[in-house]
């Protein structure tokens, strides 16, 4: 089962199971990973997320992971921030899993309301399959088509600060090659490319650098587009295939369906939704995953205290029975 509300949209939506239909699908980072939902998309009602939980029990988690303390991660940044400095990266996305266990039973309806009230502007999802539990709350749109009218849309969106705090020089420079590799997609594709001014966006008690594109493709190059956006240097880093090579030798955990995307095709669009605010839930645990955008002037010990800012999206959210 799956239930989750678009933006700005308090309607409660599911699927109806038709084997013919696949209308959401969710992609992992490294796009080996694909979990799907058949079904065109229904309206539901709230109550209906506690009888498809019972349906599929959360299972125990059988990871034998165990979290990055705030040592290790510090170590791996310096690692990592000295790969940028030598290869004079831009920006170089790294990655932890917060784990927690040994709590009472979580409240996934409940949970899922509270997630769903703290964030309105934001794609939010609950779905177990059996399998798989994740919840997410998330704002990063990294596309939306119009069948009707071909309009294409998305956005460049970086640099994390809580709401209070003012931009300093190191969250602008984060956002502005994100700005530029967005933009130098979409013109292999339209010659009419535009681009909004850079401005806030505020997502619960954090925010970030937005800035947004609109243009006009072909159907038959949509998921060509995608795939060239995917991923962004939002969740991996400039040059993307550098990056992607460090991601994976300096991460501890593989990202799984974290900073993939979500595919969501209804009769009049298909919309493309960054996995970002994440976590996997486990009878006896929940893995939150947050990362931060590392450049060479990065200070570990401020990025350490980001990731955890990061995490309060999903943990504050979490109810227990």
């Amino acid at each position: 089962m799956i239930y989750f509300k678009f933006p700005f949209d308090e309607q409660l939506y599911s699927t109806d199971k038709n084997q013919n239909i696949n209308s959401i699908n969710f992609y992992s980072f490294d796009k080996l990973q694909q979990v799907s939902f058949k079904g065109e998309i229904t309206e539901a009602e709230e109550q209906q997320i506690a009888t498809g939980i019972i349906n599929n029990p959360l299972l125990q988690d059988q990871t034998h992971f165990e979290e990055e303390t705030k040592e290790e991660y510090i170590h791996s940044l310096h690692n990592v921030i000295e790969v940028i400095k030598k290869n004079q990266l831009p920006k170089l996305v790294y990655s932890r899993r917060k784990i927690f266990r040994n709590f009472d039973q979580i409240d996934l309806t409940e949970s899922f309301k509270n997630l769903c009230t703290s964030y309105p502007n934001a794609f939010r999802y609950l779905f177990n399959d059996g399998q798989n539990t994740w919840m997410g709350a998330f704002s990063e749109v990294l596309g939306k088509f119009n069948k009707e009218t071909h309009e294409f849309e998305t956005m460049a969106l970086a640099g994390t600060l809580p709401v209070s705090e003012e931009w300093a020089e190191k969250e602008v420079e984060e956002q502005k090659p994100v700005t530029t590799y967005i933009q130098d997609i979409l013109t292999n594709y339209s010659g009419n490319v535009q681009q909004s001014e850079t401005y806030d966006h505020i997502s619960g008690n954090i925010k970030h650098l937005r800035t947004d594109f609109r243009t006009y493709i072909k159907p038959e190059d949509l998921d060509t587009l995608i795939r060239d956006l995917h991923p962004t240097p939002a969740v991996c880093g400039i040059p993307k295939d550098f990056c992607i090579e460090n991601i994976q030798r300096y991460e501890k955990f593989p990202r799984e369906l974290y900073a993939g995307y979500i595919k969501i095709e209804t009769e009049e669009s298909i919309q493309f939704f960054v996995n970002l605010r994440c976590a996997r839930l486990y009878q006896d645990s929940v893995h939150v995953f947050v990362g931060g955008g590392i450049t060479a002037q990065s200070n570990p010990e401020k990025e350490w205290t980001e990731t955890e800012l990061k995490s309060e999206a999903i943990l504050k959210n979490l109810a227990t029975s």
